[in-house]
Formats: C-alpha cells, structure tokens, sequence
C-alpha cells in the first residue's frame, strides 16, 4: 500500500516539514487546490512527480475568492476521498490550514492584481476573483517557497494571472500550466461538475465542440466577429446563459482583431441552471 502522506495544518508544522524534504536539497513543486479532487488534479500531480523531487499539494477552499453569491458554503469539500488518490499518488507533504491559518484576526493585506486579472473576462463577471486568487497563491508561495507551481490550463486567464505575479514579485517560483484534462465527449473536467443535473451534463459538451468548430473555422478564414457571433447563438441553444465566448491573444489576452495577431486562445464561460462553466482551447 502506498505511504501516507505527511499533513500540515500550521505554520510551524508546514515549514518543520519543508525542511525535512530540502534536506538533500531536494526540488519541490506544489500544486495549489481547493481540494473535491478529480483526474484533472491527478494530471498535475503527475507533472509536478516529473518535474521535481518532492511533491507539495495545498488543499485550502479560499473564501476571498467567492462573492457572497458565490458557492462558498457548498463547494465539495472531501477530505478522505482526496487524501487517498494522493497517497496512492505518493505525495509528500499536503498543506491543509484552515481559514484562521491563512487569515488571521486582524489580516489587512491583500495582492491587487493588472494585466491579464483586467482585460474583461472572469474579471467583468467576478471583480473579487483575482485579488482573491493573487492573495492566496501569494500566501501559498511564501508558506511553502517551491521550485516550481502548477496549475491547470482550463483556468486560463488565472495561469495568466498567476505566472505574471510571480515573475513581477520576483518570487523565485516557476509556474508551469497544464493540458486540460476532459471526460471522453470533451466536458473539461472541474469539482463543480458534480452540480449539474442529467440533462445539464448531456449539454455540457456542446462547449468543447463549438470551441473546435470555431477554432476550424478561424483557421479557414472565417471573419473573428462572425465566428464568436455564431458560436454565441449555438451555445445558447444549448440551453447555456454565455457570459463571453471570445478570441484573445494567448498570452496578454488582449483583445484582436484577425487570426494574424499573434497565438490566439479562445475562452468561454457560460451558466446552465445554476452552475458556471469554463473553458478555453488554442486556435
């Protein structure tokens, strides 16, 4: 049976477990998450194994990154289910504080985000998302001072926001962006996957599939404008409210105006019933 990992819930007990993995001078990778672990954390735990010696995983729910709309309270939380697939994984260490050790009595700092955080994306439908996001990854890269991060490419524009942080802050970590991991019709998988009804889930993949068609149809030729307009009205047939479905430069995700302006990404993020959806693909 595979070894269990050591958990940290403090500080202290974090940075006595550090020092026990650098011993060698081993390379560390973390791998941040909110925890309700599923095949796309296990993509980036395997990455963070080849990519480093010892392998950090954080399993805190940040609340500053919820709006009191928000599904704080009900994000799923599953503890047991999460620390086996990281033991069968052979994790190292999991970071596991709770709100009072991240946000103590008297907590009056926060890490304002530009760039990439305001080009009108998550950030015109979630104002609070990023400074809530830069804050704690902050927090997570001072507590645990690894080699390198990973994350995951289904949130685009936060890799974008979190790899620009790092090298402005200079704070010594390499953050590296992994494949998106999807379910077989394509639906990238997410924790909050587990909110949609049958009949929600049998509509998820027409995000995936219009973000190929229009992808194609850039790559043919097709008008920018034109494609976002038609993939909008396929969407919304399917049943989804869109909050955006556009095509950014890759890596400023500024706005263009033609497939000649550089790496393109497209993003879209869309509601069915009550839960929200993202995803973005390469053109």
């Amino acid at each position: 049976m595979p070894s269990r990992p050591m958990i940290a819930r403090t500080i202290p007990a974090l940075h006595r477990a550090l020092d026990g993995l650098r011993a060698r001078k081993a390379s560390i990778a973390l791998v941040p998450t909110m925890g309700a672990l599923h095949d796309g954390h296990v993509s980036l735990v395997r990455l963070a194994k080849r990519r480093a010696r010892k392998v950090v995983v954080s399993i805190f729910v940040n609340p500053t990154q919820f709006a009191p709309t928000e599904d704080f309270g009900s994000y799923p939380r599953t503890w047991k289910a999460d620390l086996a697939i990281l033991a069968a994984e052979g994790v190292d260490l999991i970071w596991n504080p709770d709100v009072k050790v991240m946000y103590p009595d008297g907590f009056a700092s926060r890490i304002v985000t530009d760039g990439p955080a305001t080009v009108g994306l998550e950030d015109r439908f979630r104002p609070h998302f990023f400074g809530g996001v830069a804050t704690v990854v902050g927090k997570l890269f001072a507590q645990c001072r690894p080699d390198i991060a990973i994350f995951g490419e289904k949130d685009f524009q936060q890799l974008r926001v979190v790899t620009r942080m790092a090298a402005d802050l200079d704070l010594g970590v390499k953050v590296i962006g992994s494949r998106t991991v999807r379910d077989r019709d394509g639906v990238a998988m997410s924790s909050r996957n587990v909110y949609l009804s049958p009949e929600q889930r049998r509509a998820a993949p027409v995000l995936f599939q219009t973000m190929k068609q229009t992808a194609l149809r850039l790559r043919a030729g097709e008008d920018l404008q034109a494609a976002q307009s038609s993939a909008i009205k396929t969407i919304t047939r399917a049943g989804f409210a869109v909050d955006y479905f556009e095509v950014r430069h890759a890596e400023t995700l500024q706005g263009v105006t033609s497939i000649k302006d550089g790496p393109l990404r497209i993003l879209v993020a869309a509601k069915i019933g009550t839960t929200r959806l993202i995803d973005n693909m390469a053109v």
